[in-house]
């Protein structure tokens, strides 16, 4: 067990080393930054199969030159790491031994958009049209990467795809390197821009995609996903540095788990184990049980077989009815790798805000757990959850409790 919260054991962990969150940033189809983002939770999604960012512009990180030159998934999370990183305090967050920060940020498909255009290029102009950007556009890091540049953060810059884990993954595995005293400060998170014709019609061909258009996480009459764009991205530090330096805490990492179901390359095991044994381990690793939890902000896709197997999961790990649980993919859709970055956003807005959001879209729920609905919740807020499990049986859990 590698505690989070800094518990003495045997894998050389810091005894003491806490992580905590003092910066966040998010740009999704609901709200670009923090305030909007958190606006529109609580507001009526719109119907459609896709959930685009309107309105986006990342000319203020990048020049009108480079950015011709950047994908979209890097500019998303390029805006929420700026995002983010002010809200930290800007540069001075990063004050000290550089090669002690880093980044690690999830995707799933990289630079889909640019390789969909470059492709095109090929196939009505020929090679010798091929942007010779190509390659350093549409690899997966390219994120992690101009974020380590843009700060000069030289420590890890390491890029997580576990699917739909990815964005959870990277910031677990971010506040492994802190608490372990390997790095002080890391930027992490996760970003997907997946909504190019190719990608969503592959999407709708392997009939994951909602037909009515509408995300009803664990609703009986549920059909699908609908498929969104965005990105999450936190600044997590070491707590004793945080504090000294006077930065908002909004959110203490104290656990994080991660396995495999070894079942399926798409479909998740049908009795939910690979999902309770994950959210067991991060219960474990920050010393909590079920009883402990007081909310679970859940993976809830809308598609048939992820959601009976997460709710089977959530009942088997926690009785009847639990803790509240919500799914905000009712309202930005599944935005794939950078989910569980954005929903950590979430988690940490509704510590602050006292509320949790609506399930958007659910009316009649499948199964007997206690799903916030209609209206958004308030609460004394408490350890929570964040789960999501990905293609290829990844699971990846974060149990966030209040700084």
């Amino acid at each position: 067990m590698l505690a989070l919260a800094g518990f003495p054991n045997g894998t050389g962990a810091v005894p003491g080393r806490r992580v905590v969150v003092t910066g966040l940033g998010v740009v999704a189809s609901c709200g670009i930054g923090v305030k909007q983002f958190w606006h529109g939770l609580l507001a009526t999604p719109p119907t459609g199969r896709v959930r685009p960012i309107e309105g986006f512009d990342a000319s203020g990180v990048y020049g009108p030159r480079e950015i011709r030159r950047v994908d979209r998934f890097t500019q998303l999370a390029a805006v929420a790491a700026e995002e983010a990183v002010t809200d930290a305090g800007g540069i001075k967050a990063f004050r000290g031994d550089p090669d002690r920060a880093g980044t690690l940020i999830g995707t799933g498909v990289g630079g889909l958009d640019t390789l969909c255009e470059q492709h095109q290029v090929l196939m009505e102009r020929g090679a010798g049209r091929v942007s010779p950007f190509l390659v350093p556009m549409i690899m997966g890091n390219r994120a992690s990467a101009d974020i380590s540049m843009r700060y000069g953060l030289r420590g890890p810059a390491e890029t997580t795809v576990t699917a739909c884990a990815a964005g959870t993954q990277s910031i677990a595995n971010a506040a492994r390197l802190i608490a372990a005293g390997h790095c002080d400060v890391m930027v992490a998170g996760g970003c997907e821009a997946p909504l190019s014709d190719l990608g969503v019609a592959a999407f709708a061909n392997m009939t994951t995609l909602s037909r009515s258009g509408i995300s009803m996480p664990f609703d009986a009459g549920r059909d699908g996903f609908v498929i969104g764009e965005g990105a999450g991205i936190v600044v997590l530090e070491e707590r004793q540095r945080a504090m000294s330096r006077g930065a908002h805490l909004y959110a203490e990492l104290a656990g994080a788990g991660s396995n495999a179901d070894a079942h399926h390359i798409t479909a998740p095991a049908p009795d939910g184990g690979g999902a309770a044994r994950c959210m067991r381990l991060a219960m474990s690793d920050a010393q909590l049980g079920p009883g402990d939890v007081a909310h679970i902000n859940a993976h809830g896709t809308s598609t048939p077989l992820n959601d009976i197997s997460e709710g089977e999961a959530i009942l088997t790990v926690f009785g009847t009815p639990g803790p509240p649980v919500t799914s905000i993919k009712g309202v930005i859709g599944h935005t794939l790798a950078a989910a569980g970055a954005i929903e950590t956003v979430a988690i940490a807005l509704s510590f602050a805000h006292r509320l949790i959001p609506p399930t958007a879209g659910t009316r009649h729920p499948a199964l007997p757990i206690d799903l916030v609905i209609g209206e958004p919740r308030q609460w004394a807020p408490g350890p929570t959850l964040s789960n999501s499990f990905g293609f290829g049986g990844h699971n990846g859990c974060l149990l966030l409790v209040p700084a």
